[in-house]
Parts: C-alpha cells; structure tokens; sequence
C-alpha cells in the first residue's frame, strides 16, 4: 500500500496506526488524517524520536498496512 491509498483509506487504517501507537490519541489520529508529514511529526512528538526514526516507522507501517 502506499501514502495515497493510506489517505485515502484513513478511517479503515487508523485503527492499526491506534493498535501500532498506542501514545496516538483519536484526536491525534483525526488530525492525522493520513497524511504522512503529520504522522512523523506525531510520532517524534509522542515518542521523542529522531525524525529519520519517525520515517522509517512510517515506511514500516505503510509497508505492513492491510486493508
């Protein structure tokens, strides 16, 4: 699946992004709404990681997503 698909299919997706990042509220993950950028920035927020940490979990979670 890529970025596009996981944008447009958010709603389905969130929940494993929910089961993945527990730290993500459902607000945090509304706000979210797919969009790759916020996601990594989220994460670096929530899980004090480097940026190109928050990417690679980003790409791993695209990579893995099943919908």
């Amino acid at each position: 699946m890529n970025w596009d698909q996981i944008e447009g299919k958010w709603t389905q997706v969130k929940g494993q992004a929910k089961e993945r990042w527990g730290k993500l509220t459902d607000d945090d993950l509304d706000r979210i709404a797919g969009k790759r950028d916020q996601l990594v920035g989220k994460l670096q927020e929530a899980y004090g990681k480097s940026k190109a940490e928050a990417e690679k979990d980003a790409k791993e979670f695209c990579e893995a997503c099943r919908c």
